[in-house]
């Protein structure tokens, strides 16, 4: 690939666009705009945006940031879950050789 001082980088597809982009496409369509038009816009395919639609549709940008916060705090439980499991093996063996 031969680059010259015509490529224009800012206008390459991005890889990957936020929760909140995704949303605001589909209110765009929501309001009236062509699915086609707004593809064109983001640089994306069909499919790719009826997958966003499929998963996003219906949700305002606030009940996105607590679904953000709400897979957070899970990641954390499931993290200390571990930790105490693991605690718990380690006394259990323990006790089990102290017998």
């Amino acid at each position: 690939m031969r680059l010259d001082k015509s490529t224009n980088f800012n206008n390459m597809k991005k890889g990957r666009f936020t929760e909140t982009q995704i949303v605001k496409a589909l209110h765009e369509e929501q309001t009236g705009k062509k699915a086609d038009d707004i593809c064109r816009e983001f640089g994306v395919s069909r499919a790719t945006f009826y997958n966003w639609k499929s998963k996003y549709s219906g949700m305002e940008i606030n009940q996105l940031k607590q679904l953000r916060e709400l897979q957070e705090e899970n990641r954390k439980l499931k993290s200390m879950y571990a930790d105490l499991a693991l605690d718990h093996r380690i006394l259990k063996e323990v006790i089990e050789k102290k017998l």
